[in-house]
C-alpha cells in the first residue's frame, strides 16, 4: 500500500457533524480563515501529499471508518496540494459533482461523525 496523504485532525469546527451526517466532509489544513474553520476539519499533515492524484479505488480512512475513492474532480488533488483543502463525498458518485470534490462510497454517517475528532489519523491510500 502507498501513502499518498496521511494527516492528523487538529481541530474540527462546530458545523462539521451536521455535514458529515449528510455523508460530506471538508478538510482545510491549519490556518484557514475563521469562517472556513466552522464547516471544516483542520488537519496537519504528517505524509505527503504525493504528487499524483489517487485513482478510483484507492481508500480512504477517517480513523475506524474506511471508503473506497469512486471518483476524483480535476481539481480536487491540486487544492490538497496548494492548500490542504478538498471535500470528500461519501455517496458513491462516478462522477465528482464540482472539480473540487473527491466522491467516495457510502459509509455509516454516525461512525463519520464519532470519528471526526482531534488526534484522528485520515488516510488516503494506493
Amino acid at each position: 500500500m502507498t501513502v499518498l496523504l496521511r494527516t492528523r485532525v487538529t481541530s474540527v469546527g462546530p458545523e462539521v457533524a451536521d455535514l458529515a451526517e449528510a455523508g460530506v466532509v471538508i478538510l482545510f489544513a491549519d490556518g484557514s480563515p475563521p469562517e472556513l474553520a466552522e464547516v471544516s476539519v483542520l488537519h496537519q499533515t504528517e505524509q505527503g501529499p504525493s504528487d499524483g492524484a489517487p485513482a478510483k479505488g484507492a481508500s480512504i480512512t477517517l480513523g475506524p471508518v474506511s471508503a473506497s475513492i469512486t471518483a476524483v474532480g480535476a481539481s480536487a488533488w491540486s487544492k490538497v496540494l496548494e492548500m490542504g483543502h478538498v471535500v470528500i463525498a461519501f455517496n458513491g458518485a462516478a462522477e465528482a459533482e464540482r472539480p473540487g470534490e473527491i466522491c467516495a462510497s457510502p459509509v455509516d454517517p454516525e461512525a463519520l461523525v464519532a470519528a471526526l475528532k482531534t488526534g484522528t489519523i485520515i488516510t488516503i491510500a494506493a
